[in-house]
């Protein structure tokens, strides 16, 4: 919600889109350079403690964009502080999920919780557009207050059964260490790349003020649907994953997946009608959750719970910087080619990814389930 609407403050303040796109580098620095920090921590210190910690910094930018006048560098100061308390709570977060449910409904677990991230992902923004149309973006910051507010006490009340195994350490081989599990292991390395590429690429997201205002003439409204968009399709797949069995060629799976979010990118760039770009954007809502699932469930399943901090930081880095860095490159694509080019060149090298990861990664393309 709050990537939202300073967006859209900032675009209306300035009419650039390389600000849009400095949206999304000011979010993925803190990912970039306290990641493996943070899996580190995760691993060896009360996880709890860190979501609580971490959550109030969130709660404390929340605060700061109610009571101050907005400006780009408080905008830019809030994102940053919001992105630095998510680089060190993902990793304990993501890595608490075995030990909150028994050993034979952990994959079923998974698939909820990655799931239910999934739609927060999409709906959060969904919310905000329709918000920012109706009432303004003063309001999305309020709510995004109360909903900070909500987590705190959530993880308040969090009880699991893990433990640190060893006292914290923060040495540089022992940061280092899930980054060396990564590297080593082809499938986990494989499908972490797929995604951190496909998304650097096809993400339009980050310009759909631009369509909103510039090309689909549709306003503040039509950011609310365009918004929503991926939520709808997100939030039916989902539903849909945790009720039908479980893919078996998963590798085959993923990989069509994200060769189909593209192709729905590229739609969606060419698309002058609002209807047809809502569509598309739910697709590619749709097809995300679909590699979502199967990224996470791969990661939470062949990894150690001794190293599960450690190398869910380093897979916090790849998501960031596909979604960040993606948002960066969008706005300066569209600033220097137009957001059309931006748009529907990001969908074909998605595709073009894809193709490559098909004849290449073989460890990929043969993993079942």
């Amino acid at each position: 919600m709050l990537s939202v609407a300073v967006s859209w403050d900032l675009y209306l303040q300035t009419k650039s889109a390389l600000v849009l796109g400095n949206v999304g580098f000011v979010q993925v620095a803190p990912f970039l350079i306290f990641a493996l920090l943070a899996g580190n921590l995760a691993d060896r210190h009360d996880r709890r403690k860190i979501m609580l910690v971490t959550q109030v910094l969130m709660l404390a930018a929340s605060l700061l964009l109610v009571t101050l006048p907005p400006s780009v560098p408080l905008s830019y100061s809030c994102l940053f502080l919001t992105a630095l308390a998510r680089a060190f709570q993902w990793p304990a977060r993501s890595a608490m999920l075995p030990h909150t449910v028994e050993a034979e409904g952990l994959q079923n677990a998974i698939t909820w919780a990655s799931s239910a991230q999934e739609i927060a992902s999409v709906t959060g923004p969904a919310l905000a557009g329709i918000l920012v149309a109706a009432a303004g973006s003063r309001t999305v910051y309020l709510v995004q207050f109360g909903c900070a507010a909500g987590a705190l006490g959530s993880f308040f009340l969090l009880r699991y059964r893990g433990t640190p195994e060893r006292p914290l350490s923060v040495s540089r081989q022992s940061m280092a260490e899930g980054l060396r599990f990564v590297w080593t292991d082809k499938l986990i390395l494989s499908a972490m790349s797929l995604d951190l590429l496909a998304v650097l690429f096809g993400g339009a997201t980050a310009l759909l003020p631009i369509y909103a205002v510039d090309i689909l003439h549709a306003g503040a409204r039509g950011l609310g649907w365009l918004r929503a968009a991926p939520s709808a399709g997100a939030v039916t797949m989902a539903l849909l994953q945790t009720h039908l069995p479980q893919a078996r060629k998963a590798g085959r799976v993923l990989l069509a997946s994200v060769a189909a979010f593209g192709v729905a990118t590229v739609i969606f760039g060419l698309s002058h009608s609002l209807w047809l770009s809502f569509a598309m954007l739910a697709l590619t809502g749709a097809f995300d959750n679909v590699s979502v699932v199967l990224r996470q469930s791969l990661v939470q399943t062949e990894t150690p719970d001794r190293l599960r901090g450690r190398v869910l930081a380093v897979n916090s880095i790849f998501i960031s910087s596909s979604n960040q860095l993606g948002a960066v490159e969008s706005g300066w694509t569209a600033a220097w080619f137009g957001a059309v080019p931006s748009v529907v060149g990001g969908g074909i090298a998605t595709v073009l990814v894809v193709a490559g990861f098909t004849v290449w990664a073989t460890a990929l393309r043969a993993w079942r389930r």
